[in-house]
C-alpha cells in the first residue's frame, strides 16, 4: 500500500494540483481582508511599483526585495480560517503559527508584516498578479506548484490523514476511498490525492463546513494535516471522529513567490530568516505552541 500511496501521491503532484483557481470561486479581482500591522491600498501599491522602478514592455525589474525594504512593508496573504496556521482568536485577533512565522521573517528583513485575508484561490491569484508579496498559508510543495512558483526553503513538515467518522470501519486505507465521498477546497492536493484513489470530492471553503459535512453523514471522510485534526479535537473534545489512515512520508510546507531573477534575493532573504529561527529554536517553540509538537523538522531524519 505505502509504495502504491507514494506513486500515487507523485502522480496527484504533476496531474496539476495547482490550478489554483477552482477553490472557492474567481476571486481574482477580490482584495481580500486587510488585517494587523497596516494596509494595503492598490493604487497607491501600484504608484510604489512605478516609481521605484518597475518597468513594462520586457524591461528588467527592479528587485523585489529591494522595493519591499523600500515600502517597509512585506504584504502577506493567508486564509484565516485555518487553524491552527492562521485564525481568528476569541478577540477576533488573526493569529496562528504562519501568522507569527510571518511576523518574525518580516522582523528579519527589517520591515512589517501586512496580512491580506481571501478564500485559498483568490491567495494565489493575488501572488500572480502582484498585489501580496507571499503566500504563508500551510502551502505544500508540489511538481506542478513549483513550475509555476519559486519556494522557498520548507519551514514545516506534515503527513495526511484520512479522518472518518469514529463508527466506520469501511475505510482503514487510502486504497479504500474508491466510490467513497471525500470534502476539501478544490484546489488543495488533499482532494487531488482522494480523487487519485477513486473518491467524489465535494468543494467546500474551509474546514468548518468539512468537518459539518462529515459529522452530518453527507461525507464518508476527509484528507487534512494529521496535525489539523488533532487540533480540531482538541477543541471539540466531544466530536466522535477518528484517524483512519496516515502517509508515511511527510509532505513539505514552504513559502510560494512568484518566478522571476526579480525574486531570487528575497528567496535568498527568507531561507536565511528560516534557518536562524530554526538555529534559534524559535519555530520549534512556535510549533510546541500551536501544535503540541515540533513540526519545524523533517521527521525522517529525526
Amino acid at each position: 500500500m505505502r509504495k502504491n500511496l507514494w506513486i500515487r501521491m507523485a502522480a496527484v503532484m504533476t496531474a496539476g494540483v495547482l490550478g489554483l483557481s477552482g477553490c472557492a470561486g474567481d476571486n481574482g479581482g477580490s482584495q481580500g481582508t486587510e488585517t494587523t500591522a497596516g494596509t494595503v491600498n492598490e493604487q497607491s501599491k501600484e504608484e510604489t511599483q512605478a516609481d521605484s522602478g518597475e518597468q513594462t514592455g520586457g524591461e528588467e525589474t527592479q528587485d523585489q526585495l529591494a522595493q519591499i525594504q523600500q515600502k517597509g512593508e512585506l504584504v502577506v496573504a493567508m486564509e484565516g480560517t485555518w487553524s491552527p496556521w492562521t485564525y481568528h482568536d476569541e478577540s477576533d485577533q488573526l493569529v496562528g503559527y504562519d501568522v507569527e512565522v510571518a511576523n518574525l521573517i518580516a522582523e528579519k528583513l527589517g520591515v512589517k508584516a501586512v496580512f491580506v485575508e481571501g478564500e485559498w484561490d483568490g491567495l494565489f491569484a493575488g501572488l500572480d498578479a502582484g498585489r501580496y508579496d507571499i503566500v504563508v498559508n500551510g502551502v505544500e510543495i508540489t511538481e506542478e506548484r513549483g513550475e509555476k512558483y519559486d519556494f522557498t526553503d520548507p519551514y514545516a513538515y506534515i503527513r495526511t490523514a484520512i479522518v472518518v467518522n469514529g463508527d466506520n470501519d469501511e475505510i482503514q486505507s487510502f486504497e479504500d476511498l474508491a466510490g467513497k465521498n471525500t470534502a476539501n477546497t478544490i484546489s488543495s492536493t488533499y482532494a487531488e490525492l482522494a480523487e487519485s484513489y477513486g473518491a467524489t470530492v465535494t468543494g467546500v471553503d474551509d474546514l468548518n463546513q468539512t468537518f459539518e459535512l462529515l459529522l452530518s453523514g453527507r461525507i464518508d471522510a476527509t484528507l487534512n494535516a494529521e496535525l489539523t485534526y488533532y487540533d480540531y479535537m482538541k477543541a471539540h473534545p466531544d466530536r466522535d471522529l477518528k484517524i483512519a489512515a496516515l502517509t508515511e512520508e511527510a509532505s513539505l510546507v514552504s513559502i510560494p513567490l512568484r518566478k522571476g531573477a526579480e525574486s531570487e534575493s528575497l528567496r535568498a532573504a527568507i531561507n536565511d530568516a528560516i534557518a536562524e529561527l530554526s538555529e534559534s529554536g524559535e519555530l520549534a517553540a512556535l510549533s510546541e505552541k500551536y501544535f503540541g509538537s515540533d513540526i519545524s523538522r523533517n521527521p525522517q531524519e529525526n
